[in-house]
C-alpha cells in the first residue's frame, strides 16, 4: 500500500528507460488498484507486464469495496494471490485462495501464487509442512494446463520488509524440496521443471546475484526495492546477467 496515482506514474516513467535495456528479463510491475489504470496506458507498447496485488473470486455482486476479476482483467495480465500479509491481516485463507486462483485463471489473468511460513514455523522446523499445505489447497482441482500459466513465490514472513533474508541456498532448498517436489507429485516432473519460481523476502540490489545463481530460484518477487528505481533496475540488471 504505497504511492498514489501520481508518485506510482513517477516511478514507472524512471522504471521504463532502464528496463529496457535489459528486455531478455520478464517484468511485471503491480501498483496499487487506483493506478492500475494510468499506469496500464503508460505501459502499453512497451515490455512491460501489469499486475494487480489482489482480486476477489466472484465476478460481481454484494461484495462492497472488493475488486472482481472482471475488473482486473480490463486493465492488468498478472496478479498476486495468497501474499503473506493478506493471509495474515485479511483473512485470506487457504481455500480463500484457491477460489481467487480459479478466478483470475477463469478471466484470462495469470496468477502470482504466494506461499511460505512464519518465523515461528521456520524455527519449529515446519517449512515443509506449511509451504506442502499451502501449495496443496491452492492447487486443488486445477489441471495441468491452467497451471502451466502461473508463477509461484517462495515468500518466507519473516524475511519480508524486515531486511533479514534467507539465505540462497535455504531458499533454493525450500523450492527445490517443497515446491517443485510437490508440484511434480501433484501434477508432473515437467511442469515441476517449467514452473517459474521466484523468491520473495528482503531482495535488493546487494543479495540478488546469490538467489538468482541458485538453480531453482528462476526470478524475485521484489519488495520494498521496488520503490526505488535505481534500487529495482540494479536488480533487473543482475538478473540479465544471468
Amino acid at each position: 500500500m504505497h504511492l498514489t496515482v501520481a508518485q506510482s506514474l513517477e516511478l514507472v516513467q524512471e522504471l521504463c528507460p532502464g528496463l529496457a535495456e535489459y528486455k531478455p528479463v520478464d517484468c511485471v510491475i503491480c501498483p496499487p488498484f487506483t493506478a492500475l489504470a494510468k499506469v496500464a496506458e503508460f505501459l502499453e507498447g512497451t515490455d512491460i507486464s501489469l499486475g494487480a496485488q489482489n482480486l476477489f473470486w466472484e465476478e460481481k455482486g454484494a461484495y462492497t469495496g472488493e475488486i472482481s476479476p472482471l475488473m482486473v482483467a480490463e486493465l492488468a495480465d498478472h496478479v498476486i494471490i495468497g501474499h503473506s500479509e493478506r493471509r495474515a491481516y485479511f483473512q485470506d485463507t487457504d481455500t480463500a485462495v484457491n477460489k481467487k486462483i480459479k478466478a483470475a485463471l477463469g478471466a484470462g489473468i495469470k496468477p502470482i501464487l504466494c506461499v511460505g511460513e512464519t518465523l515461528d514455523e521456520n524455527e519449529t522446523g515446519k517449512t515443509g509442512e506449511v509451504v506442502i499445505r499451502q501449495l496443496t489447497s491452492a492447487l486443488e482441482g486445477l489441471e495441468e494446463a491452467r497451471v502451466r500459466k502461473m508463477m509461484i513465490a517462495y515468500e518466507p514472513v519473516w524475511a519480508i520488509g524486515t531486511g533479514r533474508a534467507a539465505t540462497p541456498v535455504g531458499a533454493n532448498e525450500v523450492i527445490q524440496i517443497h515446491i517443485r517436489e510437490e508440484i511434480a507429485r501433484l501434477l508432473s516432473p515437467e511442469i515441476a521443471q517449467e514452473m517459474r519460481i521466484l523468491y520473495g523476502g528482503s531482495v535488493k540490489p546487494e543479495n540478488a546475484r546469490e538467489f538468482f545463481q541458485q538453480p531453482d530460484i528462476d526470478g524475485a518477487l521484489v519488495g520494498g526495492a521496488s520503490l526505488k528505481a535505481a534500487a529495482f533496475i540494479e536488480i533487473t540488471k543482475v538478473a540479465a546477467q544471468g
